[in-house]
């Protein structure tokens, strides 16, 4: 039997190498090189391996000196492995990747391009042919043949042992001094032709979004990126390609004036241009392109003509809505304003969106990084903590309770002893151990100091100065410092990129903490290939919450972190790896299917946990929730379908900021409500037009085509008539029923001219400070989200986006229905006539409650075919049996929605748009069983999630 093996969604080299070491009965691998960053990936498989009473052959080689000796190292320490070394020569090459596995009545054998490296196991294109042998003779001819090639080169290869490594590892440690390193073509290339660079990914997206609004005449935008994504970079780059006569870029501190500098002249030929600096120490002010901290040009700034910079850039510009900066932009009217940052969660009082006009035209964040490969991937261990410490209750513990128990010996030893196992990337060890409290911190590391591993405690108590001493020894290769133990995360002292090793060593309660930590060590270095994450996981009762994290989507249901957690988190991109060992993975999976993720007393402490990272001040707005990576998803606080019920935000706060002056107050408000509920019950917005429209009427009384027509090209790329006046008519309650218009009040009116008005209620709400603040939070929030979600793009009508959530009703939108809204619900199929569009909506797992009669045989046959069967009643000649099987003759249009289950924790859950499908064939009526075809392939990981009992 033959297979292809590639590393892709479905699958990769690593899950049948892991398969196949855990289950055979002897091994024999063939690999060209072996280098430490694939061989962590396979330590817990060749141990259980042992564990089964599994032995081993190894052989690798010298060629090209890729192998690794730590690598070597690692793999002499296993008893039950044999190891040899093929020395090549100058004559002799070698170059084979072989992987065989013996069982009791058959061999595996894989051949082909991978060796043992984490993105050859893990993430480059690899071809790799799996043969497993049948009873036969010419199977046995094909295993004879290999193991006598084998067996060939075992006997004149070298045996390993720890000479050989001293010798090997001393040969590339004088090698490496005279080597000049040469990179393949194009990086080489590129390096290598004149001092430009080019940009990355990133860098180009954000070039091509910062000129398309500019394009549309906005005048300021902040662009999100997490650290060591090439943010500088990136501002160099739309500075070369616009060209300003005068360039301000402004910074908080004074040490990265310099580097900001020299990265401008790697990207642009300033030969025209004159540059300088101005701080405490240089007073370069007349120069073109100047490089100022924030304290110096407070200090000047009305020395220049409000228009003297044409482009200003604000690095760290978290920073920019402090007294200082905000005095200094206002003097400035620049032709456009860029801000730059990773955490606008940390503003130093009001809101960084609002200072750059709410355009976010770029958000990197950690999943999207790891994506774009401008982190180093990282290798997280799930541990279960065998080391006897009790965190059953630790919800009713305080944080120096929970250290105390912590802070045990033997848990310090089993942490070391996990740690020397997995090891890490590189040379010297250089790790972060984050702890629950200041003394855990301090016991950590005299503990790690007793026991010969040189350790200290650092925390936000420790001046600026020391923090930023021990972190450089951390990263000096030549220092003895290994281990920094630490608390609290949030100061920006603590950025050490040379990082290779991340301790989790407190019980997660929060998934944004969790995220933060991890990002701490995944900024890119020089020779830096992976980190590795050590998480020991006691059994306290919100350990799931790891699940959330490394889940990294910031709008999840239960289900779809529950497929997660199964399939080991396998659509993470690049060569980044995530390992539960089997007792974390199953308390994880009990406890999410314990907790109820709709309940109010879950969503409380969710947004309790945000609360704190906000510095325990009430987050007030939506928007707040776009500053943190990981942040919840505000619009689930205000389901209707919940246990509990708020409409809106501020009902929210009510139920979790008890008796609160302010809340009360906006409560009392019927009007404000009423609007409030209304804007709020429509997020996420899943089209544009009415919220730019509501938008405009904040400012204008009234709203005419062409007006909305300009309004809506600020953010997308086409607009249509059709579809301004479906809006303006949605706006006028057009399409509402009976009940809807006795609840319901309008804020805009649409007269017989198609002009919109403003109505009397929202100008009162408008005109009150107290409430208009949160009007324009709820818009903004939308339309940020939206444009996140679906950016610019016009997708026609229906305005649908493959594989987003939608309800029915939401397809009465955006088809532009003419008639009631709500009669788009309820039935599994409904048809737009005036576009002839048919849209399918189905449950996949109807649940046991769902009576036979009902419960349709609607089922994917594969990621490419649907199986769908018509409402009973449908007979093939009937017109509507004639659409579904002729439909392309008919011009008829059909859409496919799915969701796997109506409801999930008593919430009523979206349906997954899954793109148009033509009918191939049928069979029966009433009803009609119909095989469709898919336009568009459904993605493997959404498939497996849709569909898991057919992968395993």
């Amino acid at each position: 039997m033959y297979s292809l093996i590639t590393n892709s969604k479905k699958g990769t080299l690593l899950d049948e190498l892991v398969q196949s070491l855990e289950t055979c009965h002897r091994f024999y691998l063939n690999v060209a090189f072996i280098n430490f960053s694939g061989l962590q990936l396979l330590l817990d498989p060749i141990q259980k391996a042992a564990e089964n009473g599994a032995t081993g052959k190894i052989l690798t080689g010298t060629y090209l000196n890729f192998t690794e000796p730590y690598a070597l190292t690692r793999l002499k320490a296993f008893p039950h492995i044999d190891t040899r070394i093929f020395v090549a020569t100058q004559q002799t090459g070698f170059h084979p990747k072989a992987y065989i596995f013996e069982y009791e009545n058959y061999y595996k054998v894989i051949v082909g391009s991978s060796n043992i490296t984490q993105h050859a196991l893990k993430s480059n294109i690899e071809w790799n042919l799996q043969i497993i042998t049948k009873d036969g003779n010419e199977d046995e001819t094909f295993i004879s043949e290999i193991m006598e090639a084998y067996s060939m080169i075992w006997d004149s290869s070298e045996i390993l042992d720890d000479t050989f490594i001293n010798d090997y590892a001393h040969f590339l440690k004088e090698r490496k001094k005279d080597l000049v390193v040469q990179e393949s073509f194009p990086m080489f290339f590129q390096f290598t032709r004149g001092p430009s660079i080019k940009p990355n990914m990133m860098q180009e997206l954000a070039m091509e979004k910062l000129l398309h609004l500019r394009e549309k005449h906005q005048e300021k935008a902040l662009v999100i990126a997490a650290t060591g994504t090439g943010k500088t970079y990136m501002a160099a780059f739309d500075v070369k390609q616009t060209k300003p006569e005068r360039l301000l870029f402004l910074v908080h501190r004074e040490d990265i004036l310099r580097k900001a500098e020299s990265s401008f002249k790697k990207v642009i030929n300033l030969k025209d241009k004159s540059t300088g600096i101005l701080s405490g120490t240089s007073k370069e002010h007349q120069a073109d392109y100047l490089f100022a901290t924030i304290h110096s040009m407070k200090n000047i700034y009305e020395q220049y003509e409000p228009d003297h910079f044409d482009y200003i850039i604000v690095d760290e510009a978290h920073h920019a809505t402090s007294p200082r900066y905000v005095e200094v932009l206002e003097h400035f009217k620049p032709k456009f304003l860029l801000g730059m940052t990773a955490t606008p969660e940390r503003t130093d009082g009001g809101n960084i969106f609002d200072l750059f006009d709410n355009n976010v035209p770029m958000e990197i964040r950690l999943r999207d990084a790891l994506e774009y490969d401008l982190l180093v991937p990282f290798h997280y261990f799930g541990i279960t903590d065998e080391s006897g410490v009790d965190l059953k209750d630790s919800e009713n513990l305080t944080p120096d309770q929970i250290a105390q128990r912590l802070s045990v010996h033997r848990r310090v030893d089993f942490i070391i002893e996990k740690m020397n196992y997995y090891g890490h990337d590189g040379l010297k060890r250089k790790a972060l151990g984050f702890c629950m409290t200041i003394a855990h911190a301090e016991f950590m590391a005299a503990e790690f100091n007793q026991r010969g591993i040189k350790s200290m405690a650092l925390s936000g108590q420790d001046s600026v100065t020391k923090r930023e001493s021990y972190t450089k020894l951390l990263e000096a290769e030549d220092s003895d410092l290994e281990v920094i133990f630490t608390v609290d995360i949030f100061n920006e002292g603590i950025d050490i990129p040379g990082v290779n090793l991340v301790m989790m060593l407190r019980p997660t309660q929060s998934s944004i903490v969790f995220t933060q930590q991890l990002g701490r060590g995944l900024r890119k270095k020089d020779n830096k290939e992976f980190l590795t994450v050590l998480d020991f996981i006691g059994n306290y009762s919100k350990s799931f919450l790891i699940a959330i994290a490394l889940n990294g989507r910031r709008f999840y249901d239960k289900d779809s972190v529950k497929t997660s957690v199964k399939r080991n988190f396998s659509d993470l991109p690049g060569a980044t790896h995530i390992q539960l060992d089997e007792i974390s993975k199953q308390q994880i999976l009990e406890q999410i299917d314990f907790e109820n993720f709709s309940t109010l007393a879950y969503l409380k402490n969710t947004y309790n946990e945000f609360k704190n990272l906000n510095s325990g001040r009430i987050p007030w707005l939506l928007q707040d929730y776009l500053k943190i990576d990981s942040a919840p998803d505000p619009v689930k606080f205000f389901s209707r379908s919940g246990s509990f019920k708020a409409r809106n935000y501020i009902e929210f706060l009510d139920k979790v900021e008890p008796n609160n002056a302010q809340v009360m107050e906006l409560l009392g408000n019927s009007l404000f409500m009423s609007v409030l509920t209304d804007l709020s019950q429509k997020l996420p917005l899943v089209r544009l037009h009415e919220n730019v429209l509501i938008t405009y009427l904040l400012t204008h009384e009234t709203c005419t085509l062409a007006a909305a027509k300009t309004e809506l090209l600020a953010y997308l790329d086409a607009v249509d008539d059709e579809t301004i006046l479906h809006a303006f008519r949605t706006l006028n309650m057009d399409f509402s029923d009976k009940g809807e218009l006795k609840s319901t009040r309008p804020l805009a009116i649409l007269d017989d001219r198609n002009v919109l008005h403003r109505t009397e209620e929202y100008s009162l709400i408008l005109a009150d400070e107290c409430y208009r603040p949160f009007i324009e939070d709820v818009l903004h929030y939308g339309r940020m989200r939206y444009l996140k979600t679906f950016g610019s793009l016009n997708y026609g009508i229906p305005h649908l986006k493959l594989y987003e959530e939608y309800t029915m009703r939401d397809i009465a939108v955006v088809s532009n229905y003419k008639k009631i809204h709500s009669s788009f619900r309820g039935q599994g199929v409904l048809k737009n006539d005036e576009i002839n569009h048919y849209f399918y909506f189905v449950d996949l797992h109807k649940g046991d409650d769902v009576e036979e009669r009902v419960n349709y045989k609607d089922k994917f046959i594969n990621t490419k075919q649907f199986q769908w069967e018509s409402p009973n009643a449908t007979k093939v000649n009937s017109d509507r049996g004639q659409d579904f099987i002729n439909a392309e003759k008919r011009g008829v249009t059909l859409h496919l929605f799915a969701r796997k289950f109506k409801k999930i924790d008593n919430v009523t859950s979206k349906f997954i748009y899954l793109g148009k499908i033509n009918p191939l064939s049928y069979r029966n009526e009433k009803p009609i069983e119909i095989q469709y075809k898919l336009q568009n392939e459904v993605p493997w990981e959404l498939y497996q999630e849709f569909e898991p009992e057919l992968l395993k």
